[in-house]
């Protein structure tokens, strides 16, 4: 790609966001952290992560059937998630999970074609977290993504809001918050404006009850942080170093768990 050299004036607080995010690994310049930043406002390339690793067996609702695969109204949950990240300009996918419930999505979805996205499968053979499984995608993202978690209908949230957020501030990572009347089930949050101060998951018992919805934009460092569980280990270790960020959502994802959790939005 032809590459034309510029030059610009720029205020002193501007520049000294730019050169916070340069890390002399992903991004080794100021022409590079420009560059990256561009790319992100304008909406190219952007990719996301639907996460379904973990154990098969609790992702069924039934036997024979998977969370993201059961049937919603005239679809299914991953067809409604696919649907709603092609409207948010998102048309590189990459689905994480293990062998069995992989190759039921693919029968499903194929590439990708038909929902004008282009979606790449990824074998997770095992893993101890979150973590884990989407540190797979290492070297294939080289630029901000959003994950989302499979086995959520999440139509009425602002995934624009939240991606432009993250790339107005500088994070390694900005998650989704909502508010919950069981915070102890959940990952609680303590913030300052923007910033994530504190990140504990599942606490026993807790009087915070702004958490961690399962949808968040990340940068590729972020596969450098250690830990199995980007709840237990990750988040908590960003949030302590300040590269934690948190957008409150105003709507809420719904959580598809069982039979039950269907026949409540039939």
């Amino acid at each position: 790609m032809v590459k034309t050299k510029i030059s610009i004036t720029i205020n002193e607080k501007t520049l000294q966001g730019i050169d916070s995010i340069i890390d002399n690994v992903y991004i080794r310049n100021r022409s590079q952290a420009i560059e990256h930043l561009a790319k992100n406002a304008l909406g190219e390339n952007k990719s996301a992560i639907i996460l379904l690793g973990g154990s098969e067996d609790n992702l069924k609702i039934s036997r024979n059937e998977y969370r993201p695969t059961a049937a919603t109204k005239n679809s299914t949950l991953i067809e409604l998630g696919i649907r709603k990240l092609r409207e948010n300009g998102f048309k590189t996918i990459f689905i994480v999970a293990r062998h069995n419930l992989l190759t039921r999505l693919f029968e499903m979805l194929k590439d990708g074609s038909d929902y004008g996205v282009k979606i790449t499968y990824i074998e997770e053979k095992h893993s101890y977290g979150t973590a884990d499984s989407i540190k797979l995608l290492k070297g294939r993202i080289n630029t901000n993504f959003l994950v989302v978690y499979g086995d959520i209908i999440f139509n009425k949230i602002s995934i624009d809001e939240l991606w432009n957020d993250h790339v107005k501030q500088s994070a390694i990572a900005t998650i989704m918050l909502t508010t919950s009347s069981q915070p102890s089930e959940k990952g609680t949050v303590r913030v300052e404006g923007n910033k994530v101060l504190t990140f504990t998951q599942k606490p026993k018992k807790s009087d915070i009850y702004l958490v961690f919805s399962p949808i968040f934009v990340a940068e590729p460092q972020i596969f450098e942080y250690s830990g199995n569980s980007l709840e237990f280990n990750v988040f908590p270790q960003l949030a302590e170093k300040g590269l934690l960020n948190g957008h409150l959502s105003s709507e809420k994802e719904i959580h598809i768990h069982s039979k039950k959790d269907l026949e409540k939005l039939k």
